[in-house]
């Protein structure tokens, strides 16, 4: 390696290749983190308010595998004096990889407005915006080049430790109950995201910028009888030339006297990250708070490489209501899934 541009280089092409040839991480339980995906499924929940954290260790077998973490939080409240709302959010974001501590840090606030669009059932048409502030660094003392040995300094003199851009996403979902007793519901989303195009190199005067990436999700939960149900969730992802696919089932069981309400749910299936991995999940929920366990294994070109390990993934979500007379609990009609 002859010099810092050209460790850089490796550094970032290696997180093009973790994020299967994307040009940013993703998760395996990515319906977990719903701003990261579309900052208008905020507030699509069974409660007032959602806190959300996922936490992904990938490429294990590897020296200082990328660790990340998601943490959103979501209020959700009442608008005017019909069924509309609206959801007030917090995406927070940091990634972590390399043996040179290559950090990416976001900070995005996030609002979401919900219309409905029937007096009869729950059908809401609903529009998001995020932006905030996105922080990179890589500590340049960790890093060795061949100019380190002969000069004294890695040969870089226009190469900065770290920058921060303003950073950008909106969306649109549509979200509602299916059949004639609407124990079914759906959820379809479109995003876009990086739409500020900000700079994106460590290189003072680079004119290198994040394409905008695109994001059409989409969620199913079909009721198959009182205690039971089958979840479908899914992710197309398009940026630049890359594209990718997400997508899997979860199959439900619930328990307790009230089946609208119940104490616990257990889920249980696979996704799969198409021509990447597998994934196969489990999920517990106990009165609001569930745990996620997800692990990917890797079936790509680079699974000689990786030893077939992918990414371990840990989740937790609180979700519940409030104590207020417009709780979302008591309303007739409210987005949720």
């Amino acid at each position: 390696m002859k010099n810092l541009r050209t460790l850089l280089l490796a550094v970032s092409l290696s997180h093009i290749a973790a994020s299967v040839q994307a040009q940013d991480l993703h998760f395996s339980q990515f319906y977990e983190s719903p701003l990261y995906r579309n900052p208008a499924l905020a507030g699509i929940v069974n409660g007032d308010y959602r806190v959300q954290a996922v936490y992904r260790s990938q490429w294990n077998s590897l020296t200082n595998a990328y660790k990340t973490v998601s943490a959103n939080g979501e209020y959700k409240l009442k608008v005017g004096s019909g069924d509309n709302y609206a959801t007030l959010g917090m995406q927070l974001f940091h990634d972590q990889s390399g043996s040179s501590n290559l950090t990416t840090t976001h900070v995005l606030p996030a609002i979401n407005f919900h219309q409905s669009l029937s007096t009869e059932r729950n059908l809401y048409l609903s529009a998001g915006f995020m932006g905030g502030l996105v922080q990179r660094r890589f500590d340049r003392s960790k890093i060795t080049t061949n100019n380190t040995f002969e000069n004294g300094f890695d040969g870089e003199s226009t190469a900065v430790n770290g920058y921060q851009y303003f950073d950008g996403s909106a969306g649109l979902s549509l979200n509602g109950d299916l059949g004639a007793e609407r124990s079914s519901s759906f959820v379809i989303g479109a995003a876009m995201h990086h739409f500020t195009k900000p700079k994106n190199s460590f290189f003072a005067g680079s004119g290198i910028s994040i394409r905008p990436k695109y994001v059409l999700s989409t969620a199913l939960r079909l009721s198959m009888n009182e205690t039971a149900s089958m979840i479908w969730h899914s992710d197309v992802v398009m940026q630049g030339p890359s594209r990718y696919f997400i997508g899997g089932i979860l199959y439900n069981m619930q328990f307790g006297p009230d089946m609208d309400m119940p104490d616990l749910r257990l889920s249980a299936g696979s996704f799969v990250r198409w021509n990447d991995a597998i994934i196969p999940t489990v999920k517990v929920e106990f009165r609001g708070l569930a745990m996620g366990l997800s692990y990917d294994v890797n079936i790509s070109k680079l699974r000689t490489t990786s030893s077939g390990q992918g990414g371990f993934e840990l989740s937790l979500t609180y979700a519940g209501f409030t104590n207020k007379d417009n709780s979302s609990l008591n309303a007739m009609h409210c987005p949720r899934f």
